[in-house]
Parts: C-alpha cells; structure tokens; sequence
C-alpha cells in the first residue's frame, strides 16, 4: 500500500483499521432473548456471554477469531523463514524471513533508538522556505510517510482503462475533522489528550518539557485549520465531488504556493498534464497556510508525523506512548499486542505477495475456489432474476444493470500474477529502515504506473486477509483465501449455512456494484451516469427508507449516520436477497432440501448463518470510534436491520406484527 491512510473508493465487506468486527450488543437480562425480539442476541448472546474482549483487542468476534487462526499459521512460515539465514538475496523467504527478524530484533531496536531517522530530521531541520516544505514533504511520501496531502496513481475514475494522479486531503493525527472541531465534552477530552501525546512523544525525540509543549500547540494549530478545509466522512462516500481533474495551470492556480512543479520532480513523477484534486477547497487551506504559517513551525509539524507515522516500529518508549494513545485512549485496548502479532501484520503489509505465496499453499484449496466459483454464478444468476422483475426500474437501466453484472470480474484466493519485488532491499538490521524502504518500493511501484495500460490483475488485498471487496472502477469482486474459511465458507458443511454466511457475503460484495456509490460507475469502471432520471429518482426514494431505518439505531448517546453507512447497508440487505434466492434455487430437486439439523429448518440455518458471521462485541471507545468514522454500522444492526426487512425471515422465525424484528410495511426497504 502506498499510503496506509489512502485508499480509493473500495468498499470493503468490513472495516480492517482499528477493528475487525464491530457491534452494539447488550446482553439481555431475565432468560434467553427471542428470535423475534432481537435476532443477532438470539443467535449469539450465549457466545458473546462466553467469550469476552481479549485485553490485547478493541473487540472480538467471528473475524478475529479467524484471525487468531491465521496468525497462527503465518507465525510458523515466518519462523521458519527467519530461522534460514542463507536464502538466496530477494526470494520470498529471504524477504519475509530477514523483515520478521529485524522486527523481533528488541535489543537492537533498542539500541538504535531514533538514529535511522536522523537522515529525514536532518532533511527537515534544513527548511527555509516553502519551496523545502514541499521538497522535504516529497521526500517524506517516497518513504512511505503523508503528512498535509496524499498522492497516489489509480485508475481515472471516468476513463477506467487510463492510470492519473490523485492527491488527496489528508495531514491529520486524529480519526477524521469532527474530532478537531466538535464541542462536546468526549471530543473536548479527546483533544487534550491528544495534546499530552503530542508532547509526550516530543519529549521522547529529545525535547524539554516546556518546548513540547509549545510545540504540540503548533501542531494541533495546524491541524485543526486542515481539518475545517477537509471533507467530512460522509462528503467524502461522494465520488462525484471528490472528482475534479485539473490541469497543471488549473492546479497552480488553485495553490500557487504549492510550487508542484518543484514538488512533483522531487517525488520522482514525470511532467504531467493533469492531476485528480479530490478535495479542491483543502488544496487552497494548504496553499495559504504555506505563505502564512512560519517555517519553523512547519519543522515541528513534519517532525511530528515523522515520528507519528513511524513510533510503532521503533524503542519501546515509543512503542507504549503510541498505544496508549491510539490503542488505549481511541480504541479502548487494555494491552499491547506481543511484538510477533505486530511485526507478522506489518509484515503482511509490506510483503503481501510474497508472505502470501508461502500461505496459500498450506491454507487454501482448489475445492474450495471451485466451489465459490460454484456459488458466485448461483448469486449473479439470482441478482439477474431481480434485476430482470424489479418493477421500479425501466428496460434501458435493467439493460445496462445486466450488462454490468455480465462484465463483473471475479477474483479468489490468490492473485494470478504475483508482485515482483526485485530490487527490494531487506535486510536484518534496522527495522524502521525495512519499513521504510518497503513503503518507498511500493511507492515507486505506484508512481511508475503513469503512462502504462491498466493493470486489472492487480490485487488490493494480500492472500490472507480476512475481508472481501468490489472495486466500481474494475467492476470486480475480490475474495482472498484468508476469508475462505469457517464460519463464513466451510466446503463440508450444508448448503444453507454456506449460502447464509459466504453467500450473503458474495451477495454483499455484488450489490455494492449497485449501491449508492456503485451504481455511479458502468460496465468498464467509468465514473459515468447510465440511469434514466425516473430510475434514478426512485432508487433514492428507496435508499430514503434505508437511512431513515439506520438513523434510528442508537448507543449510548450516538446514533448510527445512516447516510454514511448507506452503501454497506444496501449491500447487506441486497446480499442477504440474493443469497436467500440462490439458495432456494440450489435446492430445487433436491430430496433433503426441507431436512432439519439440530432441530433447525434449512431456512433457519441460513439465518443464523449470517447472524454468525457478525457475532461479536467490541470495547465502548472502539464502538464510538467506528459510529464516528466507519461506513459500517455496528454488527447487531447489520444482522437486524436488513432481516427485519425480509418477509422470508418472518417465515423462518415466526415473526409476526409488532415484533421487534419486523418492520411496518411503510418503512420496510427493498431495493435489489
């Protein structure tokens, strides 16, 4: 990944940044809770009862339990490839072997404190005018570290077989805009606390107490006038908006101070015609705080996200002030996690492909690609249905919604092609430096991508991954083989656990092609309008209800933004649709369709096996921070939000009016 931070419009089965899985439970007093009254409690109260929050986690659920199992085998292949000190210079094993190593290097980590980045302090203390602010911050992105801005090359979003730059708000230390300008007391709170960090971390450079504490002042000074220029969360799910391609005179003049043409030859990116500026308005706040801030404030700001961007992989000083902060304060972990969770996950990141080679081979199956093979043309063949009846939509959009589906692209378990990372240098000795030189290899991966054709077997996962997505401007589903694996896909067990679990799942990742988002792009992945304006109309009609519907789901204090989880709720509710018919069409012929297992009808099983897949709890910080931040709503909303639109779940269950888990007729959503 080029920059952790930076991600284009993805959208992903579940958040994979501060935590895996995510809900709202609270346990029911007074007896078992009823299917009818609260479905994701009734299906997994008695296992959120018995397995609490490990205090090494933000929360705990079905996908980490997954997790745990995949660590588990990546920490034996990376043992093993640390342990052989003679493999030949850039194979996998040498790669990933030498990368782990550095890391669980405690002692010399230790000693080496701070000094592998003396180079880049010593870059920043030599700013003298804006012109070096934008050179040093060039440097600081090609070795993987974004402070102000985010640039990266994807595809053009309305030309989809063409590659352009973006660049893209960014330079914030805390989650997102609200948590700089919010009054309330929890945000008040949140930012002197942030503040002592700061400090803290200032002082660890070296700082006396009282320039810390000066200096953290500058910091958030800086930051808090970004985050008024900066798109909120749910601004931000507008690709349309985000969209504003310039060209180089265009972008000069909207930040002249910027001095891109200086900037973008110290990034090593070739004379372009065109950027992508996403957030235009945030360009202009960064052009005028370069001709008004003062240089030396400008040091201590990059000096900051040196260090903030780097402090987990450097002495335990920094370490343990880093999680105390973004793990205990915002996420509401009680411990660190041990050095070989963290080191193998960031090893994952930087050497994804070549980490991944070495766990395919033991984790994943051609019995099991060839039976999501199976699935997946059960679900497209049952979302054709749908689209093909619904009868709120016009021949002409059915056409081209079809046309789309038929184009889909799919992807599982393992790229074709895997990264080459000749060139690469990995080594034993300082870790941050192996960071770094990763992140920079990346980083010059990307960039060199101006100029070439579109690369469509790319992947933006790593094979272990336990996630899914569709990409709109590659019309593709992606499914790694870290996923692949019980509770969601289980190759021995039945049809209707199966379908309810990894199906939905698939169903999921199909309709987010269709979502508020998807739908914006066609058939090739261009950003491009092919509804008619009734169609349109009545798709936002129908939305309506979905938002009104999460709205109304509160914790605590908060409640759920139903237009920024808009999208993932569509896709739940369509995925469960498809899924639900797929299913029942598998099944046609079938002499054991209708038997029970451990007293439940297949139907029931295929319920419960979607409840399952989002069992789970989380910690009250964790919670705020995903209502806050995330796209997804909290896991007991995904499991009874979209059932108790579904009249097929009523059958199951047995729900009747004025259950809980049943929605009035004038506010039940269905869209696909």
């Amino acid at each position: 990944m080029i920059n952790r931070k930076l991600t284009k419009l993805v959208v992903l089965l579940c958040a994979a940044s501060l935590v895996f899985s995510f809900t709202a439970c609270k346990e029911k007093s007074g007896g078992a809770v009823k299917a009818t009254d609260d479905f994701f409690m009734y299906a997994n109260g008695e296992w959120i009862k018995n397995n609490p929050i490990p205090p090494t986690e933000s929360a705990w659920g079905s996908f980490n339990e997954l997790h745990d199992k995949n660590r588990a085998l990546l920490h034996r292949i990376l043992d093993s490839a640390s342990a052989l000190k003679a493999l030949p210079i850039g194979s996998s094993g040498q790669l990933i072997g030498d990368f782990y190593a550095s890391g669980m290097d405690s002692a010399n980590i230790e000693k080496n404190g701070i000094s592998p980045l003396q180079p880049d302090i010593d870059q920043i203390n030599r700013i003298h005018n804006s012109k070096d602010v934008m050179a040093t911050i060039a440097h600081l992105q090609r070795n993987g570290i974004f402070p102000l801005f985010g640039i990266m090359v994807d595809q053009d979003a309305k030309i989809s077989n063409e590659y352009a730059l973006y660049a893209s708000q960014g330079g914030l230390g805390l989650p997102s805009k609200d948590y700089y300008l919010n009054k309330d007391g929890k945000s008040d709170t949140i930012r002197k606390e942030y503040l002592a960090h700061i400090v803290k971390m200032f002082e660890l450079m070296g700082e006396p107490a009282d320039k810390a504490a000066q200096d953290s002042k500058k910091v958030m000074d800086i930051e808090t006038g970004l985050a008024q220029a900066s798109m909120s969360p749910v601004e931000l799910r507008d690709p349309i908006a985000s969209y504003n391609k310039m060209t180089m005179n265009e972008v000069i003049a909207l930040a002249p101070e910027m001095d891109w043409d200086n900037y973008l030859r110290e990034a090593g990116i070739s004379p372009i015609k065109s950027i992508i500026v996403s957030q235009p308005l945030f360009f202009k706040k960064v052009g005028q705080d370069l001709a008004q801030v003062p240089m030396d404030d400008w040091k201590i700001y990059l000096k900051w996200h040196l260090i903030h961007n780097t402090a987990r992989f450097l002495n335990n000083s920094f370490v343990q002030e880093n999680f105390g902060f973004y793990g205990k304060k915002l996420s509401g972990i009680k411990e660190l996690e041990p050095r070989w969770k963290r080191v193998q996950s960031m090893t994952d990141m930087a050497l994804g492909d070549a980490l991944g080679q070495e766990y395919v081979r033991i984790a994943f199956t051609s019995e099991s690609k060839q039976k999501m093979l199976d699935m997946i043309h059960n679900l497209q063949a049952a979302l054709k249905e749908r689209i093909d009846h619904l009868d709120w939509m016009s021949p002409g959009t059915k056409a081209q919604a079809n046309e789309k589906l038929k184009t889909l692209m799919v992807k599982i378990g393992y790229p074709d092609k895997w990264k080459d990372y000749a060139g690469l240098n990995i080594d034993r000795n300082a870790y941050v430096s192996n960071v770094m030189r990763s992140d920079s290899f990346e980083y010059q991966r990307n960039i060199k991508k101006l100029g070439h054709p579109v690369d469509r077997t790319e992947w933006g996962m790593t094979p272990p991954t336990i996630n899914a997505y569709y990409n709109p401007s590659l019309n593709e589903i992606v499914f790694p083989a870290g996923i692949l694996q019980p509770p969601f896909f289980d190759p021995k067990a039945d049809d209707a656990s199966n379908y309810g679990a990894i199906g939905a799942v698939i169903g999921h990742e199909l309709t987010h092609g269709y979502d508020d988002q998807g739908r914006l792009y066609d058939a090739q992945g261009n950003l491009k309008n092919w509804w008619t304006k009734d169609d349109s109309a009545n798709f936002v009609k129908r939305t309506q209800i979905v938002v009104h519907q999460f709205n109304h789901y509160k914790v605590d204090d908060l409640h759920v933004d139903g237009e920024l989880t808009l999208g993932e709720n569509i896709a739940d509710l369509g995925g469960l649709t498809i899924a639900y018919l797929a299913y029942k069409k598998s099944q046609e012929g079938k002499k054991d369709a209708d038997l029970a297992i451990n007293g439940f009808t297949p139907d029931q099983r295929f319920f419960l096996g979607w409840a399952k897949v989002w069992r789970s709890h989380e910690t009250p910080e964790a919670l705020r921070l995903l209502i806050k931040n995330n796209p997804h709503a909290p896991s007991n909303f995904r499991v009874n939000g979209p059932l108790s639109n579904m009249p097929a779940f009523y059958k199951a269950f047995d729900v009747k009016p004025g259950d809980p888990m049943m929605a009035p007729d004038s506010l039940r959503a269905q869209i696909w």
